[in-house]
Order: structure tokens, then C-alpha cells, then sequence
């Protein structure tokens, strides 16, 4: 089934071709991804300039607003406008926000790049009731085949993170960027935009399973996150205390489970799968 929402490797704006040399002393052309501002602005008042590969500005920004707690769900939006030449994003809501008070109190969170949350971190966080949603292991498994499958700027260049909302076995939409947040923030702004349901949806992401990611996914009302990656000690606390099926360090036949064990049904014999492949392997050895 067609991705609904996918990168494209192949577009020039994406990666830039940089010569070098390897560790051989050898000539060599590799492609990069190429970073840029996006300054956002909500009702006038400029908010934050992150860097990023600039290729769903609109989803982007609303989903930063979203999972920082500046707009909250029932919030009307009436226009998103972004300004190719500018680069500048600009939320405009029905309505008056908070924001303003959100400004006066941050926390820097362990995000790779800007990874700042305004606001209390974990306003409304105990509120969230995630559904009881389970998952096979058989569909996991055949989930993570196609997420490896799929043509990637990751691949293509490195250096970049990537992030899915999936259904079952099968990924909706995948977003990459710089940052891992960045890649949330936009699928959770695209969720909003298509009034996406959370509850029968899955995450996946290659960053790691910190507070911020677990936090974030808990807001979205998704139920099992999954990432390539390894956990952090505060983001398996939050999941268990969120009731959050984590599971992380998943390569090939192997994961790991550390929050909401109880959401998985155990159908598939690892024997039987196949071990990530050699390309994936390389590239993350790099990366890391």
C-alpha cells in the first residue's frame, strides 16, 4: 500500500553533493542533507527559528505549537501561511492563546538540535488515557521489513532521523528531518490538519525513547511507540506511568520491550526473520 505522505530522496532542495576524502585518503562525493531556518510566528508574535529540511513547513509548525502545549487540540486554526522567500511560517488561530505565558517558563529537554519545550513539560500528561490497543508481534516484524524497504533520505545521506505513523503492519506516513522532533512535530501536525484518529495508530521513530519522545507520542494519544534506538531511564518511567507500550532497540528479529508489555501478542518465531539489512547496518554504524 502506497505511503500517504512519503520523503523523496531524489529532490535537489533535500541533499547537497559535498567532495572529501575517506579514511583511505581516497577522492570521494557523498550527499548531505541540507539544513534551514524556518522562523515561526503565531498571531504575530515570533515564537522560535528551528533548522530543518524544510519540506512540510505547514505541518511542521502546527505540530510544534501542538506538542509543545502553545495550542491545544480544540484550538481553531484559521490559517497557516508560509513564505518560500522569507522562510517564515505564520500560525493565526480564531481566537487568543496562552502562548504568552507559555514564553515565560521553558525547559531544555534532551532533543538533538532545538529541543526546547515552553510551557510545563507535563501539562495534561496525566490526564491522557491510551486506548488498549494490541499489537502482534508477526505485524511488527512485517512493519519494521517495510519501514527498512522503503526509499529514504536516511539512506540516501545519513545524518537525519526518521519517523512513521503507522497502522498494524503497515506505515501511513513517514517524515524525516534533521532533529527528531522536527520529524514528530510533523506528523503530529498532519494528523491535526487531516483530523487523523491517534488510537489505532502506531509510532516509529530511529531516534531514541527519551522523555521528550515518549511525552510527545502520550499528547498524541498513540498508543505503542516503537524505535531502531535505545531508551532513556526517565522515558521508560513516563511510559510506564502513561500506561505506553515502548519498544525499542529493534533491528532484524531482536527489540526490546521496557513499558506496556501487555499490548503484545507473541505470534512469530524470531527464527524465522530475516536480520536487518547490510545497508541499514553500514549506515547506522556511521551515523552513530
Amino acid at each position: 500500500m502506497p505511503l500517504l505522505v512519503q520523503p523523496d530522496p531524489a529532490d535537489p532542495r533535500l541533499t547537497r553533493r559535498v567532495a572529501g576524502i575517506d579514511h583511505a585518503g581516497q577522492r570521494i562525493e557523498t550527499s548531505v542533507p541540507v539544513e534551514r531556518p524556518l522562523t515561526l510566528y503565531l498571531n504575530g508574535q515570533e515564537i522560535v527559528t528551528m533548522m530543518t529540511i524544510l519540506d512540510r513547513p505547514e505541518e511542521l509548525a502546527l505540530g510544534y505549537l501542538l506538542n509543545q502545549g502553545m495550542l491545544r487540540r480544540g484550538d481553531a486554526v484559521s490559517g497557516i501561511d508560509y513564505d518560500e522567500d522569507l522562510q517564515v511560517v505564520v500560525v493565526r488561530t480564531a481566537a487568543p492563546t496562552d502562548f504568552e505565558a507559555k514564553l515565560r517558563k521553558k525547559t531544555l529537554t534532551s532533543g538533538c538540535a532545538q529541543g526546547t519545550a515552553f510551557g510545563d513539560l507535563m501539562e495534561g500528561f496525566a490526564e491522557v488515557s491510551l486506548p488498549p490497543l494490541q499489537l502482534r508481534i508477526s505485524a511488527l516484524y512485517r512493519l519494521l521489513h517495510t519501514l527498512n524497504t522503503l526509499p529514504t533520505l536516511y539512506l540516501e545521506a545519513g545524518a537525519i532521523h526518521g519517523c512513521a505513523l503507522c497502522q498494524d503492519d503497515q506505515p501511513l506516513v513517514y517524515m524525516e528531518d534533521v532533529g527528531r522532533h522536527n520529524a514528530v512535530d510533523k506528523i503530529a501536525g498532519w494528523m491535526a490538519l487531516q483530523d487523523c484518529a491517534a488510537g489505532d495508530k502506531l509510532f516509529y521513530t530511529t531516534g531514541r525513547l527519551t522523555s521528550e519522545m515518549v511525552i510527545k507520542t502520550v499528547r498524541m494519544g498513540i498508543p505503542i511507540l516503537i524505535s531502531r534506538s535505545g531508551f532513556t531511564a526517565w522515558g521508560v518511567e513516563l511510559a510506564r506511568e502513561a500506561g505506553l507500550t515502548l519498544i525499542g532497540r529493534c533491528k532484524g528479529r531482536r527489540f526490546l520491550v521496557l513499558a506496556g508489555e501487555g499490548r503484545l501478542i507473541f505470534d512469530a518465531d524470531p527464527a524465522t526473520v530475516a536480520e536487518e539489512s547490510a545497508r541499514h547496518r553500514r549506515k547506522a554504524s556511521q551515523d552513530d
